[in-house]
């Protein structure tokens, strides 16, 4: 099927499918919130954690901007006391007896593979475990070095391909790969250095350059020694070469994933996993770079598309899908051949023959295609200004900045706030300071528990006396750090420190702020309302008056007395935080304090709890946190003598997704009933 269109009708087209992906992919807007609030978050982490054993680093599409339903959460995980170099002369930049050297060895590999041997003494059992002799050499097994790595972070993970995949709750993938970093560029791509004339620029590239790569547990399947290979990521130059895209440019890439998913792959059990969206990445790359399309802008957005299709449709063609930064890596040579590859190759050839209309196999744009075949006159506004209302906006931000922080001690918070500290003396984007408010709301409030619990019991008056006002004052600075969630900090402590009275208090402000109608509460919140409340208010204002979000309790910190069994189960199954509904620990707060001063309203609170968790659609008690939930009313039903109900709200708890992990304590609290 074939439509002849006009310069002024071809614009009007792409303008129309630029507007449609800037609703699924993201306004520049949207897509740098999300990046800057990643690269923060990264940032306060990374110079905190300076001596950590492990550094984490989020990849893939999540962290470069996109939130499609098929965007991976994708992690890059490495120990942080190994070092790779490519030669030895670089082992000079290095104290060998704080950093295991690895000996990057490429002689008998691939392109694009290396073999990685062991120089210095390590005390890493996983990478003690992987080592294999080869030639009187000490080299680490990729294949082993992944078995001794994997995690299983959430059921039913699985090993696939080097990562450790699965799915978390909510239905998301993931995809976890332990690999090690490498502060130098691999000599096997250095002409990708000499190659970027035109794109990117030359800072970029010199960043690139000093920021090395990283070595991924997986080897070439045609390789002399497959199991013990390593193949060479580029994730961090490639997430720096995706945030230099232009925002058309970034939208053609996200077009290209969708069509990927949503018409290639359906074409045909036979091809639907031959091609996979780092071919579509590095498909984009290759075009930009060589200045294949003149203009990206939303009147000649699909011609990018159309460039980009025709160099993939060549290239399964030919059978060679070039790596962007090591050319003579071949990525089809073991995958797109024989009659598959002829196959995909008829399959993209069909679609190619019906010219741009093929984009109608689309569903999520072939509505706004079909709108302009039959308007071909109607204008279309570009003002991404328009796209999104202040609500949305907000929204995107507000998701975004919701932030964790793992403290374990006190000497951590002191390193979170000097931080902080120094960030601060540095120039602040309207972003970071909005999430330095929020990690610091986060922070104050764990230094306050951390500092008030390391008094507590020592028979030191003045010291306790001391400690419990300069907690008050961290805890109410935390207040106005923070959101509407964050004042339950202060109701916690005062519950916990005998002061019920003055925790109602607090307890009965929150309840009233929680009522208004503009609440955003988690991703629930009325557009209308929400602007009504507060529109046209600085973000801080608006994150304290209209913003509200569930619990992270953490692990090492006695926050409630009450839940000590169930932070002892969830460190004993390596989890860093006890996440929980707000409305179930405001329930939970009113309940210990009434217990002590008014039996009849400690009933009425437990009722109150009980309806939220037996009845709550997921409005105000997330799936992924019933668990907790129920353990909560029993423990509240179990107080109060109510053996029976305690009994049956633990049995749902242990029938509930394990997200906090706190089975251990739910069954010893079943053993404690003596119910027969």
């Amino acid at each position: 099927m074939y439509v002849y269109l006009s310069n002024t009708g071809f614009q009007h087209l792409c303008e129309s499918v630029f507007v449609r992906l800037c609703q699924i992919v993201g306004t520049s807007v949207q897509v740098a919130i999300r990046r800057e609030m990643k690269d923060i978050k990264e940032m306060v982490e990374r110079r905190v954690a300076d001596n950590a054993e492990f550094i984490i680093m989020p990849s893939g599409s999540w962290r470069e901007g996109f939130r499609l339903k098929t965007s991976d959460l994708d992690c890059m995980r490495w120990p942080n006391t190994h070092r790779v170099i490519m030669d030895m002369y670089q082992s000079e930049y290095y104290y060998t007896e704080n950093k295991t050297l690895i000996l990057s060895d490429s002689s008998e590999s691939p392109p694009g593979f290396t073999l990685l041997e062991l120089l210095t003494p390590t005390t890493n059992r996983g990478v003690k475990s992987a080592c294999v002799l080869m030639n009187d050499r000490l080299f680490i097994s990729s294949s082993l070095y992944r078995q001794q790595t994997q995690t299983h972070h959430f059921p039913g993970s699985r090993e696939h391909g080097p990562c450790e995949s699965g799915k978390v709750p909510g239905g998301r993938e993931y995809d976890l790969v332990n690999c090690f970093a490498c502060d130098f560029w691999p000599p096997s791509a250095s002409s990708w250095i000499n190659r970027c004339h035109f794109w990117p620029h030359r800072e970029v590239v010199n960043e690139i350059v000093r920021n090395g790569c990283h070595f991924i547990p997986i080897g070439h399947p045609l390789g002399l020694h497959e199991h013990e290979e390593w193949r060479i990521s580029f994730s961090l130059a490639e997430l720096k070469l995706v945030y230099t895209m232009n925002h058309c440019q970034f939208l053609t890439y996200g077009l290209l994933k969708i069509f990927l998913k949503e018409v290639i792959d359906k074409q045909s059990e036979e091809t639907n996993t031959l091609l996979c969206s780092y071919h579509i990445k590095t498909v984009i790359f290759w075009v930009i770079q060589q200045n294949a399309v003149a203009h990206w802008c939303p009147q000649n957005l699909l011609e990018g598309f159309w460039i980009c299709s025709k160099f993939l449709l060549n290239w399964v063609y030919e059978g060679v899908c070039p790596n962007f930064f090591i050319p003579e890596n071949n990525m089809f040579l073991s995958k797109v051949h024989g009659s598959a590859q002829r196959k995909l190759f008829l399959e993209l050839h069909g679609l190619y023959e019906k010219g741009l209309v093929c984009l109608l196999q689309s569903p999520s744009i072939k509505s706004y295609i079909i709108h302009v075949l039959y308007n071909p006159r109607l204008s279309i506004y570009t003002n991404e200004d328009r796209m999104m209302s202040e609500c949305d906006h907000d929204k995107e931000l507000f998701d975004e900045i919701d932030y964790y922080t793992s403290t374990q001690n006190l000497e951590d918070c002191i390193k979170y706030l000097h931080t902080i500290e120094l960030i601060i003396g540095e120039p602040l984007t309207q972003y970071l300071v909005l999430m330095l408010q929020r990690i610091t709301a986060n922070i104050l409030h764990s230094t306050a528990f951390t500092f008030h619990n390391m008094y507590t019991n020592t028979g030191l008056n003045k010291q306790m006396y001391i400690a419990d006002r300069m907690s008050c004052h961290m805890l109410k600075l935390t207040a106005k750090f923070g959101c509407i969630s964050d004042m339950m900090y202060i109701a916690m402590f005062y519950c916990k420190t005998f002061r019920y009275r003055e925790a109602l208090y607090i307890t009965e402000m929150i309840k009233v702020k929680l009522a208004q109608p503009g609440l955003k509460y988690e991703e629930h919140v009325d557009p209308e309302k929400y602007t009504e409340a507060v529109g046209g208010q600085s973000w801080s204002s608006k994150l304290r008056e209209a913003v509200a979000c569930d619990f992270e309790l953490e692990i090492h910190i006695c926050y409630i007395n009450e839940l000590t069994p169930e932070q002892q189960s969830a460190l004993h199954n390596h989890k860093h935080a006890l996440s929980i509904p707000l409305f179930v620990v405001l329930h939970f707060v009113q309940f210990l304090c009434y217990i002590h001063i008014d039996s009849t309203l400690a009933q009425i609170t437990l009722e109150e709890l009980q309806v939220l968790v037996h009845h709550d659609q997921g409005l105000f008690v997330r799936e992924v946190f019933r668990d907790i939930s129920w353990e909560i009313l029993g423990i509240c039903q179990q107080m109060t003598g109510n053996l029976q109900a305690a009994l049956y709200s633990y049995q749902q708890s242990l029938t509930q997704y394990p997200w906090n992990k706190i089975h251990n304590a739910t069954l010893m609290r079943i053993q404690d009933l003596h119910i027969t």
